[in-house]
């Protein structure tokens, strides 16, 4: 049953995934039609119906749902292990997709990858910025970027950066307008630039430390970004202060285009780590790019 069963699943797996039987049917390679012959020969087998299906849309019913939560996992490790044999071979090769943060990506994964990309001329690193939470796992990337705060327990990880800290900037025309604040409450009398986070649809609050203690602000302003080097551009142009990571400001401030203010309430931050399931460990790809990732300090 199982041996009859493994390509219709395969089949079943796309569709649900892609919610599109065109989409499917070019994925696996095949016709539209054999695809839907294919998946109503599997519902007959099955006894159940797996997909509804409209003039617009494909959609698992509810045993399609359980069917899928419960094969996806299995066939992801067949094929991880199926390409992890491919990749044997004299250069590691493959393709390696990395969700992470814009400034994770810029400042921490990019000046890494240049090499590597050199070295390893066969892998393909495919980058995606991803400023929330993600499940890396339903997602299907094959690891994440995170500070070390937020790694989940049941991952692999890797530390691939330093500790740093965020600072609070503004613009020397900003500041002929507005006093610098002395304390982080102070800014709740000014104009902040917010940055809204994707897991949660809230503003961040603003972090700071002060005499060992964990002090959160939360600002406000005509402006708010999900991207951090917007808020810098803001900033710089003089629509308000904005909190971003210190590497990011420091050419800035050394040319007198950002005042920093606020510089001994600022903590540091567990730095960023790669990480992800253990079903990876094999590739060979994957390894040589955790090895060249990995923070040596």
């Amino acid at each position: 049953m199982l041996r009859e069963n493994i390509n219709d699943l395969l089949a079943f797996r796309a569709v649900a995934r892609e919610r599109s039987f065109t989409k499917a049917a070019a994925t696996l390679g095949v016709s539209q039609s054999a695809l839907s012959h294919t998946i109503r020969e599997l519902e007959a087998r099955l006894g159940v119906r797996l997909l509804t299906r409209t003039t617009r849309a494909v959609a698992p019913t509810e045993a399609g749902e359980r069917l899928l939560n419960g094969i996806s996992t299995h066939l992801d490790e067949i094929e991880a292990q199926v390409e992890a044999l491919g990749e044997l071979r004299d250069k590691p090769a493959g393709t390696i997709r990395i969700a992470a943060a814009d400034y994770a990506i810029s400042y921490v994964l990019w000046p890494k990858l240049k090499k590597f990309l050199i070295r390893f001329p066969d892998i393909k690193v495919e980058l995606v910025l991803d400023n929330g939470l993600t499940d890396i796992v339903t997602e299907r990337f094959d690891a994440g970027v995170r500070m070390g705060e937020h790694l989940a327990k049941d991952m692999i990880s890797a530390r691939i950066g330093p500790d740093f800290c965020l600072a609070v900037v503004g613009s020397p025309e900003y500041f002929k307008e507005h006093p610098r604040p002395k304390h982080p409450k102070d800014l709740v009398q000014h104009t902040c630039i917010n940055f809204r986070l994707p897991t949660s649809d809230r503003m961040y609050a603003w972090e700071f430390e002060e005499n060992g203690r964990e002090l959160k602000v939360r600002v406000d302003g005509q402006l708010a970004f999900n991207n951090i080097f917007n808020a810098l551009d803001a900033s710089l142009e003089g629509f308000g202060l904005a909190y971003i990571p210190e590497e990011i400001i420091i050419p800035h401030v050394s040319k007198g285009r950002l005042v920093r203010v606020l510089q001994n309430f600022s903590p540091y931050w567990d730095g960023y780590h790669l990480y992800y399931p253990s079903r990876r460990q094999s590739s060979p790809a994957f390894i040589a790019l955790v090895e060249a990732l990995r923070d040596r300090q």
